[in-house]
């Protein structure tokens, strides 16, 4: 049986992976039929109130509610008296996160749309006039759309959609429940709608990079659907922040998500967004939010100890779906970052997996067949 796993994920992995990859793989794979459901959590409990997190300098970035539809639109020039009174004057009430483009308010517009108003503090720039306008443009159903923007009095907006069901975190991180509210299908599920974003970014003509990527970014509306955020949002900084400053964005500071190999190089490309697509995909795998250095060994010492995969799957999921699984995030953080996989293959690897999993179960019986809809998600 060992043998034959080597081969198999040898195959999946290419020659560019380190050996250990595969070795401590082959020790989870040893262990999978004897999990201990006993690990403590590590996440704590759930996540501190927006204005919290921002008065300690953290980063919950919840965006954005109803979806216009696909199509080219042009950015909306908003009014700072229109923005002010959907948000009560930025009430701290009204806040709902706050991001690498600063603080985000859930605001009402006076023909009942809500939306997300981000503010970052800026003199008025034609740099940021044409960007947002550009990116207002890219409408696709796994993308946050970019309603419009305004520059008065100091502060640069970006008017987005409003999400009612906020960031993936809210719905995936260990609160030491004994009952995830997303099982295995459905965090499959999950990567597959960001990877769409992402795939759908990285076709455009030049490729749009986000920058940022992160969990924190994957959204969900009220059906479920997922939607990445502040696509662009990285560049459009760096277009209207003077050189000598640096970027508000984390991408460059302490954040797991960054691709080491750019760090090294400062030079970014999809393969960078492929990084962080793959630590993405851990997270899903652990149900943990990671802030710790060093990722890979991390993601080793947790296999050979078996303790990646997040304890309330177990009984939802089999053991092939879960190391094919594995196998497409390690693939993603492969090194040199040239050897990484496009974005394009990795919605179809993810759905070959989703697939033969729902064959699996429904065939054999391993793990559950049920999988429950998006709006049973968010009831209590």
């Amino acid at each position: 049986m060992g043998t034959s796993f080597a081969a198999i994920v040898g195959g999946g992995l290419g020659g560019g992976l380190t050996l250990f990859v595969l070795v401590i793989l082959f020790f989870w794979f040893l262990k999978s039929h004897c999990k201990s459901p006993s690990r403590n959590s590590e996440s704590g409990s759930s996540a501190p109130s927006a204005v919290v997190e921002m008065r300690r300098g953290g980063s919950s970035s919840y965006s954005t509610a109803p979806t216009m539809g696909g199509g080219s639109q042009e950015a909306r020039l908003f009014k700072l008296e229109e923005l002010e009174k959907a948000t009560r004057d930025f009430s701290e009430t009204n806040l709902i996160g706050c991001g690498s483009f600063g603080m985000a308010f859930k605001g009402l517009l006076c023909d009942g749309t809500v939306v997300a108003v981000k503010r970052h503090a800026g003199l008025p720039r034609l740099e940021f006039t044409e960007e947002a306008t550009y990116l207002s443009r890219i409408r696709h159903r796994n993308l946050v759309s970019l309603l419009g923007y305004c520059q008065e009095s100091g502060y640069q907006m970006l008017v987005f959609e409003y999400l009612p069901n906020g960031s993936i975190c809210n719905h995936l991180y260990d609160t030491g429940q004994d009952t995830p509210k997303l099982e295995f299908k459905q965090r499959l599920s999950v990567g597959i709608g960001a990877a769409k974003g992402l795939c759908y970014l990285h076709s455009q003509n030049p490729p749009i990079l986000h920058g940022n990527f992160k969990t924190a970014n994957v959204l969900v509306d009220e059906n479920f659907t997922v939607k990445v955020a502040d696509a662009g949002i990285s560049k459009l900084l760096e277009k209207i922040e003077d050189a000598a400053s640096p970027s508000s964005s984390t991408y460059y500071t302490n954040n797991v998500f960054r691709d080491p190999e750019m760090v090294q190089t400062r030079r970014f490309s999809e393969t960078s967004d492929v990084y962080s697509f793959g630590v993405f995909l851990i997270e899903l795998i652990s149900g943990r939010e990671i802030t710790k250095e060093g990722l890979i060994q991390w993601v080793e010492s947790q296999l050979n100890a078996n303790d990646l995969v997040d304890h309330r799957l177990i009984g939802s999921y089999t053991t092939e779906g879960m190391r094919d699984f594995i196998i497409v995030a390690l693939q993603c953080m492969s090194f040199p970052g040239r050897i990484r996989p496009n974005m394009e293959s990795i919605v179809a690897k993810l759905e070959q997996v989703l697939e033969k999993e729902m064959m699996l179960t429904t065939i054999t019986g391993e793990g559950t067949a049920i999988v429950t809809l998006g709006s049973q998600l968010f009831t209590n």
